[in-house]
């Protein structure tokens, strides 16, 4: 890419692990145009008991990084104490994650601590989609006279198993640059893909997406990493990555709208996949139970009053009718199915016996 293309690029690793290996890995990103070198310093798990980051010392050793190889320096802040330990060591830039913007008062907490500290804060998407927390986090900085302030895309949580870690809801996005068109807004690839392969491709349609930038994880060793190794890649395969991104153009951009849409229905169409496995293993059960206490497995009643009802709430929606009906019938016919299977299976083991 030109210079005058390049997006914005954050990278590091997910957490500070050691001195030696945050060096190493700073020394290995030279010559990329680093806008800011970053590393996990707290680090909040979803369970007790892995690693939740090496604290204060980290910072010592960002801070290192940052006299050594002169790249500015950032890390994520959860508490008013990390921020003024952020403060203390000279970063350049701090993010909110996503386990904070969904807390209004831990964002007012981290609103108040950073007035007045003339530092950037990015503020990470909450973990659930919803755009007016992703916003209200924005606001409640702005109203404590935070001046630069931006966006992190990192993808939202999701039950169901999907082709990404994060389902990235492209138009929650799109919808918060379209109402803060001002803001810069920096796309995650390495938490949205989850595996390192994904992040080209999610690097890509970001910048075709009209994104401002890219936060990428990056490590000396991705496979020995104590933290989302699957994730990471080495600043060497970064290198690469960021020489082959493509320039953003018009019809890319176009076209990648039309492709966010699809991987939604993608995503929706796993869900839906998901849950019909999850509704035909509940039907067999019934036809176990049904089974064990001689009961009928049609239920005329029953199916009488689970179409009325389920077609009404489906006309409620907006489905159509015979859309409706049909789809009703036809999971009714499967579950029957199944339960006929479960019988004959029943009954073969008795004759064969």
């Amino acid at each position: 890419m030109r210079q005058d293309q390049l997006p914005l690029l954050i990278s590091g690793p997910c957490s500070a692990e050691t001195r030696a290996q945050l060096l190493a890995t700073a020394e290995a990103l030279v010559g990329l145009p680093l806008s800011y070198f970053r590393a996990g310093i707290w680090k909040p798990r979803t369970q007790p008991g892995a690693f939740e980051g090496v604290g204060e010392n980290g910072l010592r050793w960002l801070q290192e990084v940052k006299k050594t190889y002169g790249f500015k320096i950032c890390t994520e802040v959860a508490t008013a104490e990390h921020v003024a330990l952020a403060e203390q060591y000279e970063l350049d830039m701090v993010w909110i994650g996503a386990r904070s913007t969904v807390n209004p008062f831990t964002v007012q907490e981290l609103a108040e601590a950073l007035q007045g500290k003339n530092i950037p804060v990015m503020v990470k998407n909450p973990v659930n989609p919803d755009l007016k927390l992703w916003l209200g986090a924005i606001e409640r900085l702005e109203r404590h006279q935070i001046e630069v302030i931006g966006a992190i895309h990192r993808g939202f949580s999701v039950y169901e198993k999907t082709n990404y870690r994060n389902n990235p809801h492209w138009q929650i996005a799109i919808d918060l640059k379209q109402e803060r068109p001002e803001l810069n807004l920096i796309m995650d690839p390495s938490h949205i893909g989850g595996r390192a392969n994904l992040i080209q491709p999610l690097a890509q349609q970001a910048l075709d997406l009209n994104y401002d930038g890219l936060m990428i994880e990056s490590h000396i060793d991705p496979d020995k990493a104590w933290t989302d190794a699957k994730q990471q890649i080495s600043p060497q395969k970064l290198k690469e990555i960021y020489t082959e991104l493509e320039p953003r153009n018009p019809a890319a951009v176009q076209a990648n709208a039309l492709a966010a849409y699809r991987e939604q229905l993608s995503i929706i169409d796993d869900s839906l996949i998901n849950l019909l496995q999850q509704r035909m293993a509940i039907s067999k059960e019934i036809g176990v139970h049904k089974r064990q206490h001689n009961q009928h497995i049609l239920q005329a009643q029953r199916w009488e009053e689970t179409l009325k009802a389920n077609l009404q709430k489906a006309l409620d929606s907006g489905l159509s009718e015979e859309f409706a009906k049909q789809m009703i019938k036809m999971l009714h016919e499967e579950s029957l199915r199944i339960q006929m299977a479960v019988n004959s299976q029943n009954n073969n083991d008795h004759s064969g016996k």
